[in-house]
């Protein structure tokens, strides 16, 4: 069975090399690029011909252009800040040789934070489906936190994918703002609506949720960090809704 790696990438140099390295045994890797400013794209010409540079329409549209470039029986979708240990590799190339009828699998992903890998939080495992028969599964079209959608059973590895999620505060930062600025625009579109209230009693919900019912106060002052954050991801994306809402009144 043929293995086809979709990735895509936006200003991604620090990292793209090493996930591009974990997956260069695959029998073809497709890169979809937005429009990188850095040298990601030529990165990634080291490693492939199929490296494609267009326009951003969102994560599930994206990604579904990335798959749509895809030839191999199977497909493995990872991100660019994510990367395959030697253990997972083998654990895959075994599965692919007898899939047990499944149409996708899922892999517990580790995740890290500021430097830290994580287990609490609702950071462990994170299992994400990402390992598909091609013609058996697609991106829904959501602009973030896209969902991948099978046609078929699907299965579980025990292996870890490897995540850098967030390499220092700054990143952090930046990714609340883009994420939540993305995610309202989404809810917009889907009839919600926004207020204060909702945008703080959201933003408590989430530290509540990260930091004590999935007990990240066991992570430490990275897991309290954590917490944190996603608070004030959840607080913002309610918060630019109503303001959305105040520039273009709800019809």
């Amino acid at each position: 069975m043929s293995l086809s790696v979709i990735i895509i990438t936006r200003d991604e140099s620090a990292t793209i090399r090493r996930c591009l390295q974990s997956v260069a045994w695959a029998d073809e890797i497709v890169v979809v690029d937005s429009g990188s400013s850095d040298a990601t794209a030529s990165i990634c010409r080291e490693f492939t011909d199929q490296v494609h540079v267009t326009d951003w329409p969102g994560f599930g549209p994206q990604k579904n252009r990335a798959l749509g470039h895809a030839r191999g029986d199977w497909v493995l979708s990872i991100d660019a800040d994510e990367y395959l240990t030697p253990a997972l590799r083998t654990e895959i190339e075994h599965t692919l040789k007898d899939a047990a009828g499944c149409a996708a699998y899922r892999l517990p992903r580790r995740s890290s934070y500021c430097g830290r890998f994580l287990r609490h939080g609702g950071w462990w495992p994170d299992y994400v489906v990402r390992l598909f028969r091609r013609g058996q599964a697609r991106f829904s079209d959501d602009a973030v936190h896209e969902r991948l959608l099978v046609d078929g059973r699907t299965g579980t590895l025990k292996e870890p994918l490897q995540h850098e999620a967030f390499s220092d505060l700054e990143e952090v930062l930046d990714k609340i703002d883009r994420y939540s600025t993305a995610s309202a625009a989404m809810l917009r579109a889907r009839g919600r609506r926004g207020s204060l209230g909702r945008a703080v009693g959201h933003g408590m919900w989430a530290f509540l949720r990260t930091y004590v019912l999935h007990a990240g106060f066991l992570d430490g002052r990275e897991g309290f960090m954590l917490a944190v954050s996603n608070a004030e991801g959840t607080y913002y994306r309610y918060l630019k809704l109503m303001l959305l809402d105040r520039k273009v009144p709800p019809t």
